[in-house]
């Protein structure tokens, strides 16, 4: 099918929900390492990586191969029977996770992981309120979309009502419009009045991303979740590191974004890169904690063959690639570029993240901070005309996500700058020149 055949026909048979980049949808028909081509054959660098999944780049020939290989001898078999490539992957989970996480219940999402993460936490302290963050993003679940504090994808009226928000470390917009490091940590101390306050003061959980996805990847200073766990923990929850987005080298050195904390977390549920784009989740906690399900559980297709092979192949590359270290060298190179666009741009108000997962925030102007999402769709446009494909999130809708694959060169990052300066140009040009 051409370009508009596909368009039609997803307008016509999906649902008008699903949402799509870009005024005029792109249907896209291959990729190859940091590449991805259009069906009309024009080629992008992917700097968004399928939001934020593809971690070792599209079709990694060793990924791919493992893949195939395992189609052609044994494609399914649900959590019933045992495979060789599930408990060979889980036995690595135990040995890639901080602490004392050791076992895990494999699912298909970052949803179901999440929805896990919170039964067990229950189950296991007898207790049902949970403590998320605001600007978060839990999943597409009702559990998750509690957790979620993020209007734009609260969809369901009905959520959990035990489920409470404390403030983020959103330094950028203060809630409390202090400024860090003078604010003393008043977003993280403030996680104890709203335990004694707004739940029963005995708590399930905390449960947070270490860096904020969907949320913008708004990024915490370094004592931030070192308070809050002392404060959980002193009121007897447990703390559940959502890495989702974060895990698997995304953040640069280790492979889990939680572990830049020195936290070492009680469960950890994750998805997106762990196969490298194959559908998986995962939910990793200690032997004690996953005894509190009593009961037998199934998951169709949870650890299914296909992706405990993918899984098990994405690690090995990134640990023969190096890609833990290539993703904190070049993530330090690519700050390095966002910060001189920050000099550059009156609409860049920000620069945040760590590793490869960076983003930058746009404004009408410096001095007042006002979200800019015009300016953040007009960017949209603009790096898809020249080449680069991007990302979009925040409360406000004004901010540029920035998640490329972890074995990417200097050169990819210096042409992503390239393009994000000119393309920051013709929006402060065109779209803000006439605000």
């Amino acid at each position: 099918m051409n370009r508009s055949d596909i368009i039609a026909k997803q307008k016509e048979f999906l649902f008008p929900s699903v949402a799509t980049f870009y005024k005029d949808p792109l249907p896209l028909a291959r990729g190859e390492g940091q590449h991805v081509w259009d069906v009309e054959g024009k080629r992008y660098l992917d700097f968004f990586a399928g939001i934020v999944t593809v971690g070792v780049g599209h079709c990694h020939p060793k990924v791919t191969a493992r893949i195939a290989a395992q189609v052609k001898t044994l494609q399914h078999t649900s959590t019933m029977f045992p495979h060789e490539s599930t408990v060979r992957l889980a036995e690595k989970m135990a040995s890639i996770t901080p602490g004392q996480l050791k076992q895990t219940y494999f699912t298909n999402s970052g949803s179901e992981a999440n929805e896990t993460a919170v039964l067990l936490a229950r189950l296991h302290t007898g207790r049902n309120e949970i403590v998320a963050l605001r600007h978060g993003y839990g999943g597409r679940s009702l559990t998750a979309m509690s957790l979620t504090a993020h209007a734009n994808w609260r969809l369901n009226p009905v959520t959990d009502p035990s489920i409470v928000h404390a403030h983020n470390a959103y330094c950028y917009r203060c809630a409390f419009e202090k400024t860090y490091p003078d604010c003393n940590l008043l977003c993280a101390r403030d996680i104890e009045e709203l335990i004694t306050t707004a739940t029963s003061g005995k708590i399930a959980a905390f449960i947070a991303e270490p860096i904020q996805g969907v949320g913008g990847f708004v990024t915490p200073p370094v004592e931030y979740f070192q308070e809050i766990a002392k404060i959980v923990r002193e009121h007897g929850g447990l703390i559940i590191s959502d890495e989702v987005q974060t895990g698997f080298g995304r953040t640069g050195k280790h492979w889990f974004g939680i572990e830049h904390w020195g936290i070492e977390p009680d469960i950890i549920t994750c998805a997106k890169a762990m196969a490298n784009g194959t559908p998986v989740g995962a939910t990793v906690t200690t032997t004690e904690i996953a005894a509190a399900i009593t009961g037998s559980q199934i998951s169709t297709f949870g650890g299914n063959p296909v992706t405990a092979t993918a899984a098990l192949a994405t690690i090995e590359v990134i640990e023969e690639e190096g890609l833990l270290e290539n993703s904190a060298t070049l993530g330090r190179e690519f700050a390095n570029g966002l910060e001189h666009l920050k000099a550059s741009h009156e609409i860049v108000g920000d620069v945040r993240g760590m590793g490869l997962m960076r983003a930058i925030e746009l404004v009408h102007d410096k001095e007042s901070k006002q979200p800019a999402p015009t300016a953040m769709n007009a960017l949209l446009e603009a790096t898809r005309e020249n080449g680069l494909l991007i990302g979009k999130g925040g409360l406000y809708g004004n901010s540029v996500r920035l998640s490329p694959p972890l074995n990417i060169t200097k050169a990819d990052v210096d042409e992503a700058i390239d393009i994000l300066d000119k393309s920051l140009s013709h929006v402060e040009q065109t779209e803000m020149g006439n605000s």
